[in-house]
């Protein structure tokens, strides 16, 4: 069976084909589709907005079963930013670089103990035949003074894990698919989306 994966971070689509693939789903990001990419705004107030829109849109452009996510950081000493804001926390087509860079001289004068943050991530799954599914999973951790590691991408160079001692950039991709925010959420939709089509 194929599923469009709303995206084009090739890095977001390896992760759901390790974690999908097994169950015999094919994934199909939006570099795979004949023809331009609509843009769909993800100007919702929560990441169960943005997920929702960007499902049904790119559902009802393609016509294929269609799983969407938006996810970010949320750090307490931020407030909850940089929130749904996240991949444009330093502006509008920020690298990952200057997403960090912002955010670190944001908390540069937050003590340890007080660098409390997680990952969250919500996916919407449409697929025309019924209610659309949202599923959640978030993944707690610290902000790191520097950064560490070369795994990963977005923030998880400076999301430090202390059971582990080390960012999540330092972990191997195994290792970070089983604590991973994102596996928590597809681990919550897969329960989800078993139940619908037990016959798959």
């Amino acid at each position: 069976m194929n599923i469009l994966l709303a995206t084009q971070n090739r890095g977001k689509q390896k992760e759901y084909a390790m974690l999908l693939e097994p169950l015999g789903i094919q994934v199909l990001t939006l570099e795979d589709m004949p023809g331009g990419i609509p843009s769909v705004m993800e100007d919702g107030a929560t990441f169960e907005e943005n997920a929702l829109r960007k499902a049904e849109a790119y559902h009802r452009h393609y016509n294929l079963p269609t799983l969407a996510d938006d996810s970010g950081l949320v750090v307490d000493a931020l407030e909850g930013r940089p929130g749904v804001y996240s991949a444009r926390y330093a502006g509008e087509q920020a690298s990952d670089e200057a997403n960090i860079a912002k955010l670190l001289a944001d908390m540069e004068k937050v003590p340890p103990g007080r660098r409390t943050a997680r990952f969250v991530c919500v996916i919407a799954y449409v697929d025309g035949q019924g209610s659309s599914l949202i599923a959640k999973g978030t993944c707690e951790g610290e902000i790191a003074f520097e950064p560490a590691g070369t795994n990963g991408f977005g923030y998880d160079s400076v999301f430090y894990l202390p059971r582990y001692h080390k960012t999540m950039a330092e972990l191997a991709p195994e290792e970070k698919n089983r604590i991973s925010h994102r596996s928590h959420a597809l681990e919550a939709f897969v329960k989800q989306w078993s139940s619908r089509h037990p016959n798959v």
